[in-house]
């Protein structure tokens, strides 16, 4: 599974899926080549738990947005999780669940993980590097 390759950092910024090996953010961006702008997040279970992460993803991230993000859209910004084992596609559905059954139309989709390709220099810690403020991510209280 591509998940269980070690890595030092705790969040890259890179792209998922798509028709070609090792896309770079120009072919990305096109909408073309099928993959998904995404960030892969390794953590300590010892530390917090996949659970805590799905939380802050839903109560940051605006999962109802359908083809997009925020301004950025097109299918290689569009909200998904990409799970690396049962456990995680199991409570993903369950959290899914609950915000459907609390009235919201969940947009984002559940997909396996496959080949994380690491995107280019400039997308690492971009905002750090930028002195901007997120445009595309809030936080609302829901769980």
């Amino acid at each position: 599974m591509p998940c269980n390759h070690p890595d030092s950092n705790p969040k890259t910024i890179g792209k998922i899926r798509g028709k070609i090996d090792n896309p770079t953010y120009p072919e990305v961006k096109t909408g073309m080549t099928g993959h998904v702008e995404t960030v892969k997040v390794v953590f300590d279970s010892s530390q917090t738990s996949y659970e805590d992460l799905l939380r802050l993803y839903f109560e940051t991230h605006d999962f109802t947005q359908v083809g997009g993000q925020g301004s950025d859209i097109g299918t290689q910004y569009r909200s998904v999780i990409f799970y690396c084992d049962e456990q995680q596609k199991k409570m993903t559905e369950k959290y899914i669940g609950i915000l459907t059954d609390k009235g919201y139309k969940v947009a984002t989709a559940l997909e396996p993980a496959t080949t994380f390709w690491v995107g280019e220099d400039y997308h690492q810690h971009y905002y750090d590097k930028k002195g901007d403020t997120p445009y595309c991510h809030i936080y609302r209280k829901i769980f």
